[in-house]
């Protein structure tokens, strides 16, 4: 997990770069919106499945055993 944030990080100061040098503000966004926070917001939700599921799998099992 730790290693997609670097990934995020990166990615985010790419697009940010690229969306400041878009033509228009409207563009600019768009640009970071559709390259920047989407994508990264997919990583960062793939990644964090499998810990997802761990602590669904544990709180099932500490609700369970009581």
């Amino acid at each position: 997990m730790p290693f997609a944030f670097v990934i995020v990080i990166g990615w985010l100061y790419v697009t940010l770069l690229i969306a400041i040098n878009e033509p228009s503000l409207v563009a600019g966004i768009v640009s970071f919106l559709f390259y920047g926070a989407l994508p990264c917001a997919l990583i960062l939700w793939f990644a964090g499945r499998n810990m997802r599921r761990r602590r669904r799998k544990y709180l099932e099992q500490r609700d369970g055993g009581a």
